[in-house]
């Protein structure tokens, strides 16, 4: 097997595996849009980072985290949730191709951020990946408690001692790196698809939340091995590709489901 399959198999399983955890706290949350709105926000963190000549990946997570922020803090009061998600999701992407486009002297190759190039990813890309997945895992191990417990009742959990807040903000940290993590493999637009549906198809064969996080691994892991194979077989693109294998086992977790 080629070194590059290889890379983009551990760049894509690393992903998978950051992904999942926080995939189901976000379906059980039904946030599902919100997820989308932070990963969307990403191509304006890559072209500032571009642009104010930092590393792109720190300008994701900065500019995730403070839009996950403003959604969590703007939610309700001004316009429905739905409309805010809207309005800073569309808004970022738009205002991060507009900069992206009067960078001089930097060739930003738009396709490979809005749709992924996991084929192209280096060892070095690996490693961050796979030093992020750990990241992700031992801090949402530390996390995972007050986490589920702000996702049953907030109410309920602030009345026990829990300081939602801080659970929220650290929650929103740990999705902004997920996506930075997640942009060289299925692009910024396709990001929120490997958090939530792993996780939606984890839903069906699940009992406890333990249970469903483990699965939700296992999903996104196939996924990727269908995707690269497809796209090795047909000559797919690679990330789109991936994403067509979690919605295909999506389908077969709802027939299992509705049966």
């Amino acid at each position: 097997m080629d070194d590059f399959i290889v890379r983009a198999l551990l760049a894509g399983v690393g992903v998978a595996l950051a992904a999942a955890p926080l995939g189901a706290f976000i379906v059980w949350r039904k946030m599902a849009y919100f997820g989308g709105a932070i990963s969307h926000t990403a191509l304006l963190g890559v072209a500032l980072g571009f642009l104010l000549g930092i590393n792109p990946i720190i300008g994701v997570v900065l500019v995730s985290v403070v839009a996950g922020l403003m959604l969590l803090g703007y939610r309700g009061r001004y316009l429905g949730n739905d409309t805010l998600l809207g309005v800073i999701a569309h808004g970022a992407l738009a205002l991060g191709l507009i900069v992206a486009s009067t960078v001089d002297g930097v060739r930003v190759d738009l396709m490979a951020f809005l749709f992924g190039d996991i084929l192209s990813v280096s060892a070095g890309d690996v490693y961050f990946i796979w030093a992020g997945c750990v990241l992700v895992i031992v801090a949402l191990g530390f996390l995972y408690k007050p986490l589920l417990a702000v996702t049953v009742h907030s109410e309920l959990a602030a009345v026990e001692g829990t300081n939602v807040r801080l659970v929220e903000t650290a929650f929103v940290l740990l999705l902004a790196v997920v996506v930075a993590l997640s942009i060289k493999v299925v692009g910024v637009l396709l990001i929120a698809s490997m958090l939530i549906i792993p996780a939606a198809s984890a839903r069906a064969f699940s009992s406890t939340p333990e249970r469903m996080i483990i699965l939700a691994a296992v999903m996104g892991v196939v996924s990727v091995g269908l995707g690269m194979g497809a796209s090795l077989e047909f000559d797919w693109p690679a990330g789109p590709a991936i994403v067509a294998g979690a919605t295909a086992l999506y389908i077969i977790s709802a027939f299992k489901k509705a049966a």
